[in-house]
């Protein structure tokens, strides 16, 4: 199915899964954590961004590892990613589906679907909501889920397998699938894979979730990248390819046609040239009215932002954002005017004041703690 070219730039830029809080500045924040030390699974806050202020609602589900989280654009159910290997007896991670009480932030398991593929790290529902992707990590594979209508998920409808290396024996031996994203069009489903230096096509039949590989199936990034997660561009003509590896950023021209990242326009770093040090790009995102960029970095432990050249979509460098951890996740509050960073390490979510004017960031001195954070999503 495709949407007519209005509806999907808006898509892409977020609007039609702005919650609706956005209006009234106020929001339901939820972080999803790693649970092995001391965090015990989802967490909420209500977020007020005039004046800023965020006020904890606790614990809203204890669930082992809930990495990675999706909001349904109805608002009414929430899904996370079980990053674990095992469930169930069986090598496997788990999805679960929640049902939100929009009064205290409290979710209501309605259900729990294993990937049958272990460390899923990443999930999106397509546009029409009705199938979710997982991406597992460890099993080098995706996993798509029908949605049923009461807001659970089926059991799974297709396993899609990654196969493969590249060149870092360590981090690259196998596939490494960290992420799926959907076109902005909604016939394609892309997924960057670590492990093989690419990121993979798949076409998709909405109306059925049937899944075809792309023609080309792939994208080769340049060897030893390691792609983590991207971006498209309000636009819908350009893709922002964040590689962990060597903490770049790749820019893309897209073909809508074929699904595919198309020519490579530019790479640039996300690090001072003088930096030594470990280098681990993590997440990306484009402000809304597509004339910033952000990127984390754990290695130097920052927020890059970069102006994005109106005419071509290449990258400049303008500012750092000390986050004062390592910010493996961060998403931007649905007015555009806040940035939330989760420092998994250091057991804290950081907000930064995003200016419209000129891109940059300023501290607003609030921060929450909560253990091992690793992803904010807004309902």
């Amino acid at each position: 199915m495709r949407l007519p070219i209005p509806l999907a730039l808006a898509a892409v830029a977020g609007s039609l899964w702005a919650p609706a809080g956005a209006q009234t500045g106020e929001v339901l924040v939820y972080v999803g954590t790693y649970t092995q030390h001391s965090a015990k699974g989802i967490y909420a806050w209500k977020f007020r961004a005039s004046p800023p202020r965020l006020t904890s609602l606790g614990l809203a589900a204890d669930t082992s590892n809930p990495s990675f989280l999706v909001v349904h654009p109805n608002r009414r159910y929430l899904y996370a990613a079980n990053e674990d290997g095992l469930f169930q007896g069986q090598p496997s991670g788990a999805v679960s589906a929640y049902a939100i009480d929009p009064a205290n932030g409290r979710l209501t398991l309605l259900n729990q679907v294993a990937t049958h593929s272990p460390g899923p790290c990443h999930l999106a529902l397509d546009r029409t909501a009705k199938w979710l992707f997982a991406a597992n990590d460890a099993g080098g594979s995706v996993t798509e889920f029908p949605v049923l209508p009461d807001g659970s998920l089926g059991e799974n409808s297709a396993i899609l397998q990654h196969r493969g290396s590249s060149v870092d024996h360590d981090r690259q031996g196998r596939p490494h699938p960290q992420e799926v994203v959907l076109s902005p069009d909604n016939d394609f489903l892309l997924a960057p894979d670590l492990g093989l230096d690419e990121v993979l096509t798949y076409r998709l039949d909405a109306a059925t979730g049937r899944l075809a590989p792309g023609s080309p199936p792939f994208t080769k990034v340049a060897a030893g990248s390691g792609p983590r997660h991207l971006v498209f561009h309000p636009n819908g003509k350009l893709v922002y390819v964040v590689n962990e590896l060597t903490a770049s950023v790749g820019v893309y021209s897209y073909d809508a046609e074929r699904g595919h990242l198309d020519a490579l326009l530019q790479t640039v770093s996300l690090l001072p040239s003088d930096f030594v040090g470990t280098r681990s790009g993590a997440e990306i995102a484009v402000s809304r009215d597509g004339k910033y960029l952000y990127a984390s970095n754990r290695g130097h432990v920052s927020m890059t932002v970069f102006a994005i050249d109106p005419d071509r979509g290449t990258l400049t460098k303008i500012d750092y954002l000390d986050t004062g951890g390592r910010p493996r996740h961060f998403a931007i509050d649905p007015t555009g005017r806040f940035l939330f960073a989760a420092n998994e390490d250091q057991g804290n979510v950081v907000v930064f004041s995003l200016s419209p004017d000129t891109g940059k960031g300023t501290a607003t001195g609030l921060s929450v703690e909560v253990p091992n954070p690793t992803c904010v999503v807004f309902r």
